[in-house]
C-alpha cells in the first residue's frame, strides 16, 4: 500500500478523477445553503441534491471535489478510535452520465493498481444490497465486482439499512449502494462475521451510492428522470488505512495538534488518550465552524447549542489535563495553519474565531461556578449519601454542568451520583429533542419546491436593494429557505430602524411589481466578476458559473433555480428583524398573496 499524508490523498484523489474527465469543484459550505432539514453539510453529495434531481450544473456532469462535513450524531462517541465530528468526504458524482459499471472500475482502479492506493486485493470486501419489496436485488453490482476478479466469499448481500441510502430527512434522492471495507486482520466475531457487524474487523472506506430513485414522504420510491452516482471515501480513515494506523487520531492529520497539548499540559497522550481525543476532535470541528462564512455562534439553539456543546466538552477535558479555558486560541491556531492552504475562509476569518472561542470560554468558567453553588446548595438538603439522577440531569440541563464535574465534586464530599437515573433523564431528554428537531426540521432536503424557489429569488432582491440602500460593501452572510419563509444574513453595524425595514420593504415589492424576467447565462467565473456579478463566497465557485439576473437590479452567481418573473413573488414582509452575531443582522420574511397561478 502507498503510505501518504493527508494532502497527498486530497491531491491524488483529485488527480484521479481529473483524469478520467471529472470536473474539480471547491468544497461547499459547512452550513447547508437554503435547507432547513440539517443543521451541517453531512455528506458531500448534500449541496448537490438539486443536480441530482435534474437542475444543470455549470461543470458538467461529471465533478469531483473534497467537502467538509460534520456530523453531530456521532459526537458521544469521540474517544474512540475511528469517530468523528468534523471530516472530510472525498467525492466524485455521475450527474446522468456513466452508472454502476464504470463506477466501480474506478473504484477498484483507484483502491487496488499500484499507480494509486495499491492495497492489497485480498484486502478488500464488498457489499452490495440484497433487495426487498421495495426494490430489486443489485445483482449487476455484485457481477461487476466478480468481473473485476474479486471471489465470492469477499462479496456479501446485505440488508437495506446497510446498503441502500437514504437522506437523514428520508425524503428526497436515493438507491442501493455497493460498499468497500478492509480488513483491519482483527479475528472473526463468529461464523456470521460480515461487513455488516460492529466488531471492528471491517473498516468501511467508500461507498458508491446509485442513486436512481426518489423517495416521498410516505417512502415510496420513483425513478428519477436520470440515473446519478454519488460516491465517498472518508480521508482521515482512508489515511488510517494506507498507514497501517491503530487510529484515525494517529494520522498526520492530529499529529500538530497532538504534540501541542502535550506542550502545553506536560501529558502523554498515550496516557490520556480519551481526553486528547475529544479535545483535537473538538477543538477541530469548532474552528471550522467559526471559520465558516455563515457567521455562526454558540448559543442554545440549532448549530449554534451544537458549536457550544463541542467547546464546553472540550474545555472540561482541558481541565482534566490542567489546562484552562484560554488554550483554545492556541490550539485553534494548530488547526487554521494546518489547513489554511485548503480552506482559506479560517485564515480569513481567524480573529473572529479567536473572539467566539474567548467568549465561550469566559461564559463557561461563569457556568462552573454557577454549577458548583447549585451543587453545595443540593447536597445541603441530602437525606442519603447519593446526588440523585434529577438533580444530576438539572445540573446538566439547566447549567451544562458536566455529570463528571458533579461525580467528581460529590467524590470530594463523600457523596455518589445515581449514574444510572441521569442517564434516565438524558435519554427522555434526547427523544424529546429528537421529536422537536423532527417538527422543526421536516421537509424535503435542498427544498426545490415552487415556493421555496420563489424565496430562493427574494434573496437576490433582497441583497439588491440593501446594497442600493446601505452601498456595494453589503453581502449576504447566509440565507435558509424553506417553503414558508426566508431567513437572511447581512453584514451591518447597526440595528435596522422602521423606516430603513419600511424602504428595504418598499424597493423589494416596487421589483416585484414591475414584473421583471429573470434570466440564466453560464459563463466563466472571471468573467462573471467583471459584468459585475455578485458571489458571495467565492471560494466555492468553479471555473464555469451560473448567473442569475434579475433586470438591472440584481446580477448574481448562483446555482439556482428560480422563477422567471418577479411578478410570480407576491408580496415581500419582514416578520422580523435582529442581531445574528457580531456586526452581522438578520431579517426574517414572508411572501403574501401570491400572484401565481402555479400550484
Amino acid at each position: 500500500m502507498k503510505k501518504l499524508t493527508s494532502k497527498e490523498l486530497r491531491d491524488f484523489y483529485l488527480k484521479f478523477f481529473e483524469n478520467h474527465n471529472h470536473a474539480i469543484i471547491p468544497s461547499a459550505s459547512i452550513v447547508p445553503e437554503n435547507d432547513p432539514t440539517v443543521l451541517f453539510t453531512t455528506a458531500g453529495m448534500h449541496p448537490l441534491v438539486p443536480y441530482l434531481l435534474g437542475e444543470k450544473h455549470p461543470a458538467g456532469t461529471r465533478l469531483c471535489d473534497v467537502q467538509k462535513c460534520i456530523r453531530t450524531s456521532d459526537i458521544d462517541e469521540v474517544g474512540d478510535n475511528s469517530h468523528l465530528t468534523f471530516f472530510e468526504m472525498l467525492g466524485n458524482w455521475s450527474l446522468g452520465d456513466y452508472f454502476k459499471e464504470e463506477a466501480i472500475k474506478m473504484s477498484y482502479e483507484f483502491l487496488t493498481s499500484p499507480d494509486y492506493l495499491n492495497i492489497p486485493k485480498e484486502k478488500l470486501y464488498f457489499t452490495c444490497f440484497a433487495g426487498d419489496e421495495t426494490a430489486p436485488k443489485d445483482e449487476i453490482s455484485y457481477n461487476i465486482w466478480k468481473s473485476l476478479g474479486v471471489s465470492e466469499d469477499h462479496l456479501f448481500y446485505l440488508p437495506k439499512e446497510n446498503n441502500f441510502w437514504i437522506l437523514g430527512s428520508g425524503i428526497g434522492p436515493c438507491g442501493p449502494d455497493t460498499e468497500m471495507f478492509y480488513d483491519t486482520g482483527k479475528p472473526a466475531c463468529g461464523p456470521d462475521c460480515s461487513p455488516a457487524c460492529d466488531c471492528g474487523k471491517y473498516l468501511e472506506i467508500w461507498n458508491d451510492v446509485f442513486m436512481e430513485y426518489y423517495r416521498d414522504e410516505e417512502g415510496n420510491l420513483t425513478k428519477l428522470a436520470q440515473q446519478n452516482v454519488d460516491t465517498g471515501m472518508g480521508l482521515e480513515r482512508t489515511i488510517t488505512v494506507l498507514n497501517g494506523l491503530e487510529s484515525v487520531y494517529d494520522s498526520d492529520v492530529f499529529q500538530n495538534l497532538k504534540e501541542k497539548i502535550e506542550e502545553l499540559s506536560g501529558k502523554n497522550y498515550e496516557e490520556n488518550k480519551e481526553s486528547f481525543r475529544i479535545i483535537m476532535d473538538h477543538v477541530r470541528t469548532s474552528t471550522f465552524i467559526l471559520g465558516d462564512d455563515h457567521g455562526i455562534v454558540p448559543s442554545n439553539v440549532g448549530a449554534g447549542y451544537v458549536l457550544r456543546r463541542l467547546i464546553r466538552r472540550a474545555i472540561r477535558h482541558l481541565r482534566k489535563l490542567g489546562l484552562m479555558e484560554d488554550t483554545l486560541l492556541k490550539l485553534a491556531q494548530v488547526v487554521i495553519d494546518d489547513y489554511q492552504s485548503v480552506y482559506h475562509e479560517l485564515e480569513k476569518n481567524k480573529e473572529f474565531i479567536f473572539s467566539e472561542l474567548e467568549k465561550e470560554g469566559i461564559k463557561f468558567g461563569k457556568t462552573i461556578k454557577d454549577g458548583e453553588k447549585l451543587f453545595y446548595k443540593v447536597i445541603k438538603h441530602l437525606d442519603s449519601d447519593t446526588i440523585s439522577g434529577e438533580d444530576a440531569f438539572k445540573l446538566f440541563d439547566t447549567f451544562g454542568f458536566p455529570l463528571e464535574m458533579t461525580e467528581e465534586l460529590a467524590k470530594e464530599n463523600g457523596l455518589k451520583v445515581d449514574t444510572k437515573g441521569f442517564e434516565e433523564k438524558f435519554k427522555e431528554h434526547q427523544e424529546k429533542s429528537r421529536t422537536i428537531d423532527a417538527g422543526s426540521f421536516k421537509g424535503g432536503l435542498a427544498d426545490s419546491s415552487y415556493e421555496s424557489t420563489k424565496y430562493h429569488t427574494l434573496a437576490h432582491l433582497m441583497l439588491a436593494a440593501l446594497q442600493q440602500m446601505y452601498g456595494p460593501d453589503i453581502i449576504q452572510k447566509g440565507c435558509n429557505i424553506t417553503s414558508e419563509r426566508i431567513r437572511f444574513d447581512f453584514n451591518l453595524d447597526h440595528k435596522m430602524s422602521d423606516e430603513e425595514k419600511a424602504e428595504l420593504t418598499k424597493i423589494v415589492n416596487e421589483k416585484i411589481k414591475e414584473s421583471i424576467p429573470v434570466t440564466m447565462e453560464e459563463m466563466p467565473y472571471e468573467e462573471a466578476k467583471s459584468k459585475g456579478a455578485h458571489g458571495t463566497f467565492e471560494d466555492r465557485y468553479g471555473s464555469i458559473v451560473k448567473v442569475y439576473s434579475i433586470g438591472d437590479f440584481s446580477k448574481e452567481i448562483c446555482g439556482g433555480p428560480h422563477v422567471s418573473n418577479t411578478s410570480e413573488l407576491g408580496t415581500f414582509k419582514i416578520t422580523k428583524e435582529e442581531s445574528s452575531s457580531a456586526g452581522v443582522r438578520r431579517i426574517k420574511g414572508i411572501l403574501e398573496a401570491s400572484c401565481s397561478n402555479k400550484e
